[in-house]
């Protein structure tokens, strides 16, 4: 019985040897596997978005303004870019609008919206007095309207006309703004009772005439270095 159980011992010592052995064969004939790292990204900083360079508002989105009056004005600002150093908003003047017409607009350049206000224009450029200006100059004493670009040239107070804002004409055809007192200020001819009493407003001496009312918070927005652009 012993002999019998230690061979039987010695038998199952043998098999594991051999499956062991076995084994270890076995996995000295299966082949080597390469596993390739995954490729390194390159790391990029977070993208932000912010609501000022994904502003998509259009100038004037109402076409208030003349087509032709919004390019030629969008051009001044480039071409008298060395005098015009304010580009939040601009001013622009419709002569070709009758007086009693709101033609004076302010242009948010950076929201897109158009304020419209009223403003006459010279006795010059309309003698029969009919609400349409038809004649412009430079010249002084012709009490005409100027067209052109202007910039303007800061909140100033007269002795005839009170508060005001003065304009330097950029071209040849309102060069001479200056020296003719060409400015912006509040006349009664251009308040709200005597359009509706006359039907149109009354006539400056080339000046931009507006509303009382209009003027304050005007020659506050307007103040130095802004494109008044004035066309017909």
């Amino acid at each position: 019985m012993r002999l019998a159980r230690r061979g039987f011992i010695l038998g199952g010592v043998a098999m594991l040897s051999g499956c062991a052995s076995a084994a270890a064969q076995t996995a000295s004939l299966q082949p080597l596997v390469t596993v390739t790292p995954a490729p390194q990204l390159p790391v990029r900083p977070a993208e932000v978005i912010t609501s000022q360079l994904n502003t998509t508002r259009p100038l004037d989105p109402r076409g208030q303004v003349r087509r032709e009056l919004m390019d030629r004005a969008m051009a001044a600002l480039d071409i008298h870019d060395h005098r015009i150093t304010r580009r939040d908003r601009m001013y622009l003047v419709d002569f070709k609008k009758f007086s009693g017409d709101e033609r004076l607009y302010e242009v948010d350049l950076e929201g897109g919206t158009v304020t419209l206000m009223r403003t006459s224009h010279g006795r010059g450029s309309d003698p029969a007095h009919t609400g349409f200006a038809t004649s412009f100059s430079n010249t002084p004493d012709s009490h005409m309207s100027s067209v052109g670009s202007y910039v303007t040239a800061g909140a100033s107070h007269g002795a005839e006309q009170g508060p005001n804002v003065l304009l330097d004409g950029l071209e040849y055809t309102n060069n001479l703004a200056r020296e003719r007192a060409i400015i912006i200020h509040g006349a009664d001819y251009a308040d709200p009772a005597f359009l509706a009493r006359e039907g149109k407003l009354g006539r400056s001496y080339g000046c931009f005439s507006v509303a009382h009312a209009d003027l304050p918070a005007l020659r506050a927005r307007m103040g130095q270095g802004r494109l008044l652009f004035a066309w017909a």
